[in-house]
């Protein structure tokens, strides 16, 4: 990696970093924790059928399930979301947005999408620096970034060992 390979990163990483802060106050305004918009974002914008359990939600939000059923209690308080039992599968309760809920998450996309706008094409183009599929050198890159990753580091994990 070079210099300037270098630079790309941290820029796109503190470019992201903008936007996550951004995120978070536009949260904060409306009263709540980015883990709670991120949890309606996912519960309304939740692939294919639409119907999250919470499951589900812990899953995509990367949070232990005893966390997520912490998350959907409070945003429940709050009226947000409401939990709905499976008419297939009594067992399985799902978390759907209430009017509230997705008043509030309406807002906040929108916030989202227009800061996005702004945002969005220095980050594209970051991205596209740092993922460009060719190492400093400009030599293709086959591996997968993070098997790549795994790779660079275990390699240089190996020349940083003391010898024995």
């Amino acid at each position: 990696m070079t210099k300037a390979d270098y630079e790309a990163l941290a820029s796109f990483r503190y470019a992201l970093r903008k936007f996550l802060d951004f995120s978070r106050r536009a949260a904060a305004e409306q009263g709540l924790a980015p883990q709670q918009y991120l949890a309606l974002l996912e519960i309304k914008g939740f692939p294919g059928h639409g119907q999250v359990t919470v499951g589900n939600l812990a899953e995509r939000l990367h949070v232990a399930a005893h966390s997520a059923v912490g998350l959907v209690n409070r945003l429940q308080e709050r009226g947000l979301v409401k939990r709905k039992q499976s008419k297939e599968d009594r067992r399985c309760i799902h978390v759907c947005l209430t009017n509230k809920g997705e008043s509030l998450l309406q807002k906040l996309a929108v916030a989202h999408r227009n800061e996005l706008k702004i945002a969005g094409p220095l980050l594209a183009k970051l991205l596209e620096h740092v993922s460009s599929g060719q190492d400093s050198a400009g030599c293709p890159v086959s591996v997968p970034a993070s098997e790549a990753s795994r790779r660079a580091f275990a390699s240089s994990q190996k020349n940083h060992m003391p010898k024995k």
